[in-house]
């Protein structure tokens, strides 16, 4: 008997184990990257559609589908600064099916200067690889009576508060980034808010406001037809469509920084099975030559690296916007 009982326990720990293995197989915690992905990719863009984000996660989802046997669809959920679609990101299930991008803005100077931001942009994601840093580039009207950033500088001192700048809202990384140069160059700009960045430019185009700070993308064209005198990149060298105009670190303030990136995140606890799967997958697309001529298009810089080495990337930006409020006394509830 008792041994008619053990062999009918063991039998009966089989079958719940066999009736168990699915679901311990189907869940987040259990999953490996051996059928990975069966179905399509959703690629959360916490901006609209045209910017700079989208048009880097547009290029980026078109080479990584085929590599990973599934459509990667770009889905915009722009607003509120890019904390709509990172919140959207942070909160989505954790089984690689949706995936963001992360940009300074969203892990940077947003975790940094908002007081309730609805994520925690250090424990809410997991980084899988940064992709592509795209300078950004401070422009002046062509009214400004300054041909280079020396100039503008004293100008800004012999008439403090007379030049504005434009930003795409306060708190924006528009306004970090001018905040911070403001400071370090000892000088005070009429800070002009806006409701996103096309408002921005399209006042800064029309002369309503001095200066700005705008993704290189985004004003390349401008530049190039006149309509708006650029100063200084924020970017690790000079930016390719513009030779002649230097970096803030050959300025005298390396302390601005090396630019914006934009990266690949999934939500907290997805597996890193997974994780290592889209690593791989967006290393490869990467490559791929008419992702390069694109890139080399937007002059923009390869950042492929690891999970790790994007979460300190990640830290990096949080704790330099982090002084950057501090010392402007910005913050936004």
């Amino acid at each position: 008997m008792p041994l008619r009982r053990t062999l009918l326990s063991t039998v009966a720990a089989t079958a719940l184990l066999s009736a168990l293995a699915p679901a311990m197989a189907a869940s987040p915690a259990n999953a490996t990257s051996a059928g990975y992905p069966s179905r399509p990719i959703r690629l959360v863009v916490p901006f609209g559609a045209g910017g700079s984000t989208d048009m880097v996660a547009r290029l980026l989802a078109e080479k990584m589908g085929p590599i990973l046997g599934q459509t990667v669809v770009v889905d915009n959920k722009g607003g509120a600064g890019g904390t709509i679609g990172a919140t959207e990101i942070a909160r989505a299930a954790a089984d690689g099916y949706t995936i963001g991008m992360a940009t300074v803005s969203t892990h940077g100077s947003n975790p940094a200067i908002m007081s309730k931001l609805p994520y925690d942009a250090k424990k809410d994601f997991a980084p899988i690889t940064n992709v592509m840093s795209v300078p950004s580039v401070f422009v002046v009207h062509p009214s400004v009576p300054a041909k280079t950033m020396k100039e503008f500088i004293a100008l800004a001192k012999a008439n403090p508060g007379k030049y504005s700048f434009a930003s795409p809202g306060t708190g924006s990384l528009g306004h970090a980034n001018i905040e911070n140069f403001m400071n370090l160059a000892g000088i005070d700009l009429l800070h002009i808010p806006y409701k996103g960045a096309g408002q921005a430019l399209n006042d800064a185009l029309g002369g309503q406001v001095n200066a700005m700070t705008d993704n290189l993308p985004s004003s390349l064209s401008n530049i190039q037809a006149g309509k708006l005198r650029p100063l200084a990149v924020l970017a690790f060298k000079r930016a390719e469509a513009l030779p002649n105009v230097p970096t803030y670190t050959e300025l005298g303030f390396p302390q601005m920084g090396d630019g914006g990136w934009f990266g690949l995140v999934a939500p907290a606890g997805t597996p890193r099975a997974i994780i290592d799967k889209l690593n791989a997958a967006a290393h490869k697309a990467m490559q791929h030559p008419a992702y390069l001529a694109k890139q080399k298009d937007i002059s923009g810089e390869g950042m492929a690296n690891s999970p790790e080495q994007f979460a300190k990337q990640i830290d990096t930006a949080i704790a330099r916007y982090t002084a950057v409020a501090q010392r402007a006394h910005i913050k936004v509830d």
